[in-house]
C-alpha cells in the first residue's frame, strides 16, 4: 500500500538555521521512488522555504500553517484572512507595542520594529549554532535569511497569518482572550531570551484542515496518512492523520499528543520514522 506523508520543515527537516541531516534527503527521495507521496507541511510562506529543502523534491506543499497549498505550481488550497481581520490584528499589535510579520503565499512583511529584534535573535542563534556544530564536528554554516519587505507594502487581501514577537511573557494568552474565537493563536517556536512569540491565523484554518482538503483532492484516506512535526502548529496535523509522529526534539507534551516519537532532527529523525513505518 502506498502512503502519503506530511513533513513539517523547521525542527523536522531543517534544524532551525540551515542544517539538514543527509539521511533526511535520502529518506524522502527513496520513499518517493517507492511510490509514496511526500508533502511539505509548514508554517512558513512558500517564498520563505529554504532552497535546500525545496531541492530535496516533494509532491506538494502546505504552507502558512494551512492557509495555502500548492501542487505543481497550482494553488489547491487558498484561505487568506479577511482584510478586516488583518486590520484587527495590526491594531492589536500596534496598540500593545508588539512587533510582527504578516505572511502571504509568496512573501513575508515586517513591522518597523522587527529589524532590531530579529538582528539580535539571529546573532544569538548563530553563536549557539556554531557551538553546537563544533561539538558535533560539523562544518560552520551560513544560515539563510531573506530580508522581509516592509509591512506597508503588503496586500492585506492575501495575508495568510501573522507571527509576533512581544516583550511580555503572556501575549499568547492575552491575544487569544482579546481577539476572540475568530482567531487561532498558538505559541511560536523562536527561542527568545525573554518575552514571547506566537502565530495568529483564522480559526479553523490550520495544518489539519489543509491536510484534509489535500487528501480529499487526492482521494486518499486520512487513516493512511502520516504527519511528522515538532511544534505547536503541528497539533492539528497530529489530530487528522492516522499516524502522527513527533520529533525527538519536540517538547514532551507534543510527544505525548503524537504517541509515536522518532529521534531528533539532526539525529536521522525523518529517516528513522520512514524506516519504522515501512516507507523505505
Amino acid at each position: 500500500m502506498t502512503r502519503i506523508a506530511f513533513l513539517d520543515v523547521d525542527g523536522t527537516i531543517l534544524e532551525h538555521g540551515s542544517a539538514i541531516a543527509p539521511s533526511t534527503v535520502t529518506a524522502v527521495r527513496k520513499a518517493r521512488e517507492n511510490g509514496h507521496l511526500v508533502w511539505l507541511c509548514t508554517g512558513r510562506s512558500a517564498g520563505d522555504i529554504h532552497p535546500d529543502v525545496r531541492a530535496i523534491g516533494f509532491d506538494g506543499a502546505i504552507t502558512n500553517g494551512g492557509a495555502y497549498a500548492d501542487r505543481d505550481g497550482e494553488l489547491v488550497v487558498e484561505h487568506p484572512m479577511p482584510r478586516a481581520d488583518v486590520e484587527t490584528l495590526e491594531r492589536y499589535f500596534e496598540g500593545h507595542g508588539i512587533h510582527y510579520f504578516l505572511q502571504t503565499h509568496d512573501a513575508v512583511f515586517a513591522s518597523a520594529g522587527m529589524d532590531a529584534v530579529m538582528r539580535d535573535f539571529r546573532r544569538a542563534r548563530a553563536e549557539w549554532r556554531a557551538a553546537e556544530l563544533r561539538e558535533r564536528g560539523l562544518p560552520a554554516e551560513e544560515p539563510l535569511w531573506r530580508e522581509p519587505r516592509p509591512v506597508s507594502e503588503v496586500d492585506r487581501d492575501v495575508v495568510a497569518k501573522a507571527v509576533f514577537v512581544s516583550s511580555a511573557d503572556d501575549t499568547v494568552a492575552h491575544a487569544a482572550a482579546t481577539l476572540g474565537e475568530g482567531f487561532f493563536v498558538i505559541p511560536g517556536s523562536m527561542p527568545l531570551p525573554g518575552g514571547s512569540n506566537g502565530e495568529i491565523g483564522q480559526a479553523g484554518v490550520d495544518k489539519g484542515s489543509a491536510i484534509l482538503e489535500v487528501l480529499a483532492l487526492l482521494g486518499r484516506d486520512p487513516a493512511d496518512a502520516i504527519g511528522i512535526g515538532d511544534s505547536w502548529n503541528d497539533v492539528e496535523m497530529f489530530e487528522v492523520v492516522g499516524t502522527p509522529v513527533a520529533m525527538g526534539n519536540a517538547v514532551p507534551e507534543l510527544q505525548r499528543l503524537a504517541g509515536r516519537v522518532t529521534t531528533a532532527v539532526l539525529d536521522d529523525g525523518v529517516h528513522n520514522a520512514f524506516a519504522e513505518l515501512g516507507l523505505i
